[in-house]
Formats: C-alpha cells, structure tokens, sequence
C-alpha cells in the first residue's frame, strides 16, 4: 500500500463527511492566494499552499528546488514518479492528527472561500480518444449499421485524435455557443448560424510526467510511470456542425470552441485502491497494447442540468470503469510511432457510457439523436443543450474505506454572440 493511502489515517484539519477530500486524497492544483498564483493540494474544505510548506524545509531531502512556487504544475509534473509518491506521503505526514503545528497552521492554510482557483497545468498537447465499447456502438448504430456499428479498426486500436488545447478551460467558465456551418435535412449546400445541436462528453482526461525523446516509445508497462493523475473532462461537442464537417479529417471546429475541465488533479496514487479488471479484449489485441492486471479505474460519474428555472437535475450516472481501453493502452498507442509526450499534456477518455441507457455519455445517446427528449423538472424538455444551461459533472471513488473525489465541472452556456 502507498503510505498516504491507509485509510486508518485522520487529518488535523477538518474534513466534512462525504467530502470529496480526505487526508488520502491530497490532490494538486494552482489557486491564486492574495494576488498571486500558486501550488496547492487540499484536504476537506481547506486549501494548502505547498511553497509555504516548501519554505518551512518540509521537502528538504526530497526536492532542491521550489517547484511550488509556480503558476502551473508542470515543473512539478517533470520530477519522476517515485519523487510524486514521495511528496505527497509527506504531506500525509504533516497533516495527520498527532502532527499539529501552528505556524503551519497559521502560514499554510486558508479556507477554500478565499481562493480563485485556476488552470493546474499549461497543456501544450491534448489528445481526444474514442475508448468507450458502449458508446462507439451507439454511435455507429445511430449513423451507420446497428449489425456493424463499429468501425473494423475499433477493436484493435485505441482511436483518438488531436484536439486544440488553447481551448481547454477551468470549471466556472462560461461557454458561449459555437457558430459554423450546417447542412440543413434535405438541403444541398450549407448554412451559417449557431450550433442547434449543442452537447456535452462525460469524460475523464488523464495528465502526464515528461515522457521520453522524440522518437523513443514508452512501453506499455512503463505508462503507470508517466501519468500524473486525473481530471474531469467535459468535452464540448457542436453536434450539426460536426455532422457537416467531420468527413474526411474528423471533427474541427465543432469541438475546438471549449472543453472544461475540473480544478483539481487527483492523483494516480491515490485512485489504486479502485483499480478493477477491465473487459476482455476480443479479438486479442497486439502485443504492445497487452497488459496484465487491474488496469481501469471505478470512478463514479454523474451529469446534472440546471437552469434559472430548476435546481440540478441529474441525466446520466456512469463509470470510468466501462473504458474498453484504459490509459496505459491509450498512452502506449500514442506513443508508438515515437511521438513524444511533454509534462501537462492532456489525455481525454472519449465519451464514457454505459450499458444501461440512464449511463449513456451524451444528450446525442440519451436523447437518442433527439428522438426521445428529456424531461426537466419544470416540464420543459431537453434534446440537445439550451442557451443558459448549466451543465454539472461530478466523479469520485469509494470503497468501504474511504472516498477519494474530484470535486466537478460546471459550465454555463451563454446564448451565440
């Protein structure tokens, strides 16, 4: 067991029952503390700032230079795994009940309320994958042949793309809806207007440690050593314009406009409680994507909608755990052909649905391409997404032990300009 996990410990400081953060989660992010941005973890509904720490010589021996002091993750994310582990065992260590110092308490500690939360990394490449069985089958029974929904390359590779990372924002950022063009039913020749179509992607993205030169490959059985950890990931799709322009390349400007993200990165040292088996793999997959061992992960997801006219209502209760292909298949596969992979580098899982229609990913499953329209609590119905929305994703893990979270994602939609 990884020290920080034992579920025997108690923090000194004071964590809500059911809170997504307890001592054994100690996630990291960037808040901006009286005017300037900086490295923090949290436990309950405390923030800790980790150059404070740094400067009470808590990391002497660990680390010689203040990576804390930043304005992003990423010099942190380019130390080692064994260095992750060993820094975040040590704040376990502060902050456990028989540890108390109050000159931490009074220099390193400030109450949630008071920080502006920010980007945790610069993400400098994002990948989008396509993992979910579930919901590549959906798709292709929507827009294809229900006896072949997926496509002949889908069970053996991990498909994916490269998205636009410039366009990844924080939990609380509005999103205005998108413009592009269309194909009306029945027309032969495009429109231009706002998207009619607007969704969202349950997702979870994964972001990872400095990898290797460009041209060397991370093996398989090596990825565990090159993730960091996890966010939630809301992939924001513009479903009509994607429908017009995805042929041949895939989809552009219909996802580029936004994808939000969650604040905090929960380690994955702190989600190996959870692993579980994974599905099998028919047909056998190639031997560099083959992986023995617990490789996904029980998340727990749900997507809420709420309105100026309703509270938060939920759509969709799904898990990471139905990913047809984990992270390290997905990081091995991208990483094959010698594409190197930078610290901050972002990974989304693709839509992650379930079996069971209530665990479908997206409005375009759950409303079955607009067919079957959801209701909401004022009577009003949803095919697709509304101007002044606002769409909630949350995610944690647990067992009987403990609960390890991820706090959520919320966006509002602003009508087009």
């Amino acid at each position: 067991m990884i020290e920080a996990n034992n579920p025997q410990f108690n923090s000194w400081i004071n964590v809500p029952e059911n809170s997504d953060f307890p001592i054994q989660n100690i996630p990291f992010g960037i808040a901006k503390i009286k005017g300037k941005k900086s490295v923090v973890t949290r436990i309950g509904d405390t923030v800790i700032c980790l150059s404070s720490l740094y400067d009470f010589h808590m990391f002497d021996g660990v680390i010689s230079d203040n990576y804390f002091n930043s304005d992003t993750l990423n010099s942190f994310l380019k130390q080692d795994k064994t260095t992750w582990t060993i820094i975040r065992n040590k704040i376990s260590q502060i902050f456990r009940e028989d540890n108390l110092r109050e000159d931490i308490k009074q220099s390193a500690l400030i109450d949630i309320k008071e920080v502006e939360m920010s980007m945790p990394v610069s993400v400098g490449d994002y990948t989008d994958f396509y993992s979910s069985r579930q919901h590549a089958h959906n798709i292709g029974c929507m827009f294809r042949d229900p006896e072949n929904a997926l496509l002949p390359n889908w069970l053996h590779i991990p498909v994916g793309y490269h998205g636009r990372s410039s366009s990844i924002i924080l939990s609380g950022t509005d999103v205005v809806r998108p413009k592009g063009q269309q194909l009306p039913m029945g027309a032969d020749v495009p429109v231009f207007g706002p998207c009619r179509l607007l969704d969202f992607e349950l997702e979870m993205g994964f972001i990872t440690g400095q990898g290797k030169p460009l041209g060397e490959v991370i093996d398989i059985n090596e990825t565990s050593d090159y993730i960091f950890g996890m966010v939630i990931f809301n992939d924001w799709s513009a479903r009509d314009i994607q429908k017009w322009e995805y042929v041949p390349l895939g989809p552009f400007l219909s996802k580029s406009f936004a994808s939000s993200i969650s604040a905090w990165v929960v380690t994955i040292d702190a989600l190996e409680p959870f692993r579980c088996e994974g599905e099998e793999k028919i047909p056998e997959v190639l031997p560099y994507l083959k992986m023995e061992g617990k490789n996904n992960i029980d998340i727990n997801l749900e997507v809420q909608i709420a309105s100026d006219n309703f509270d938060a209502h939920t759509v969709s209760k799904s898990n990471y755990k139905y990913m047809y292909w984990n992270m390290n298949q997905q990081l091995a596969h991208h990483s094959v052909n010698g594409c190197n992979i930078n610290a901050g580098d972002m990974m989304a899982s693709g839509t992650i649905s379930g079996n069971d229609e209530s665990a479908y990913g997206s409005m375009l499953e759950l409303s079955w391409k607009g067919t079957k329209p959801l209701t909401m609590p004022d009577a009003t119905q949803r095919k697709f997404i509304n101007d002044g929305d606002t769409v909630i994703m949350k995610a944690h893990s647990k067992n009987k032990d403990v609960r390890i979270g991820f706090g959520e994602v919320i966006t509002k939609i602003l009508p087009a300009n």
